[in-house]
């Protein structure tokens, strides 16, 4: 049975990981997603590439399988609303949290969209949508 320190203290060392590697790659830096974004540099697509591989692949060893029942109604706007928030912020909502971090302050605005982004999102589908959370959290 695992332990809560040693849970914790695993998510900590795959978080230092993490986020020394995505700004070792250049995610961190809004110059480099755009490049990226506007097909200029080509680079980090294959590193996301990579890593999509290096998952599907490590998913396929622990014959993990996570399919859902159904797509609900909000995952087609969310999935735009999320690749037109990362083109234009110049990052999804962990990248943020390593350009802040990287020194980069603009990013707190960033930030600061996405938790309003989320509580309002909660709020319109409260009231207008009542779109099933189903597996996506909404």
């Amino acid at each position: 049975m695992r332990t809560r320190g040693a849970i914790l203290l695993a998510n900590i060392i795959t978080g230092l990981a993490l986020g020394f590697t995505v700004t070792n790659i250049g995610f961190g830096d809004y110059a480099e997603l755009n490049r990226m974004f506007t097909f200029q540099d080509l680079r980090m697509f294959f590193a996301f590439g990579g890593a999509v591989v290096i998952i599907v692949c490590a998913f396929a060893l622990l014959r993990v399988r996570r399919t859902p029942e159904r797509i609900h109604a909000g995952v087609i706007p969310g999935a735009v609303l999320f690749g037109t928030g990362w083109a234009i912020s110049g990052g999804c909502p962990a990248i943020p949290i390593i350009q802040v971090a990287s020194g980069y302050l603009p990013a707190l605005i960033t930030l600061v969209g996405v938790v309003v982004g989320m509580r309002l999102c909660r709020w319109i589908n409260s009231r207008l949508f009542h779109l099933d959370r189903g597996s996506c959290g909404l």
